[in-house]
């Protein structure tokens, strides 16, 4: 005999939901973050995808050369002797898929930071993804919401009863039977009448979604505005996006540049050429209008 569904099954089907969600939104903000920048000519013993994962996820990656396994770039440990602006003078490489470490200095390998402040994306990320799937499953709860949500009072020889055609009531039926048995009079319902606010929660979490893009360096329109936006609004609003991308850029550039000097590589890194082209569309299609989308406003 199967097992009666009660309020701790509800919750605990609420909580997975919580749990799916917030993860959806991370994994789609840390999947953007990871591929924005576009390595070239990295030697073969070199993985981009892990060199951006883990920049992304602890702030720092040290390049270097092993004598049997060639040019590495693996996650570094930092906390020893610093120069006088605050760089490591020595720092150890590690695998955190084997055992595998090694002491390196300044002369023999290059640090690459994830940002100028030294720090991973992968916190702020989380509080964007925390931010995100909350919005989501508001808006959830206020739609299933508007089934016209009610309080039922009733004995407890009628719960089951109860429980039963509430199932039927949150799984969409087109009708409810009642036994004839059910004493209507019996029940007391208190009917919530609540708002309907989706919409919204839902600009609320488009406008984070962008804020996120912002932070991130990506492209994107985060003003809330019916009428259309005239060029200047959307060069303004690309200030923050740019800043954002410059700082996690020229990070990388100028590791780039000392590891090139130092091991002869010719090693290349630009943001991707599918974001630039996104931002692009972004764009007034038409300059002589100075609108976007080519109309010009009356």
């Amino acid at each position: 005999m199967g097992r009666k569904r009660g309020i701790t099954d509800m919750f605990g089907d609420s909580a997975t939901l919580n749990n799916l969600t917030y993860m959806q939104y991370l994994n789609r903000l840390t999947e953007l973050a990871i591929s924005m920048f576009e390595w070239k000519n990295l030697p073969a013993s070199v993985d981009a995808r892990y060199l951006e994962l883990h920049l992304f996820e602890t702030g720092c990656m040290v390049y270097f050369n092993d004598d049997v396994l060639g040019d590495l770039c693996l996650d570094c440990i930092t906390n020893g002797r610093l120069d006088v602006y605050g760089n490591p003078i020595l720092r150890r490489a590690y695998s955190g898929y084997n055992n595998y470490q090694k002491l390196l200095k300044e002369s023999n390998s290059v640090i690459i930071w994830n940002n100028y402040l030294h720090t991973n994306s992968i916190l702020d990320v989380k509080m964007f993804a925390r931010r995100l799937y909350n919005l989501d499953r508001i808006i959830d709860v206020n739609t299933n919401a508007q089934k016209t949500p009610v309080l039922v009072q009733g004995t407890e020889k009628q719960r089951l009863t109860l429980l039963n055609l509430y199932k039927e009531f949150e799984g969409n039926a087109p009708f409810i039977f009642g036994d004839k048995n059910l004493d209507l009079n019996a029940l007391k319902v208190l009917q919530t009448e609540a708002p309907y606010v989706a919409d919204k929660i839902y600009q609320l979490k488009t406008q984070i979604w962008n804020e996120a893009l912002t932070y991130l360096g990506i492209s994107n329109i985060n003003i809330q505005k019916k009428e259309r936006l005239i060029t200047d609004e959307v060069t303004r609003n690309q200030g923050g996006t740019i800043a954002s991308r410059y700082s996690r850029l020229e990070s990388r550039r100028q590791a780039v540049k000392k590891i090139n000097a130092m091991f002869g590589t010719n090693i290349e890194v630009n943001y991707r050429e599918d974001f630039q082209q996104a931002g692009e569309d972004n764009k007034p299609q038409d300059p002589g209008t100075n609108t976007i989308g080519g109309v010009g406003n009356e």
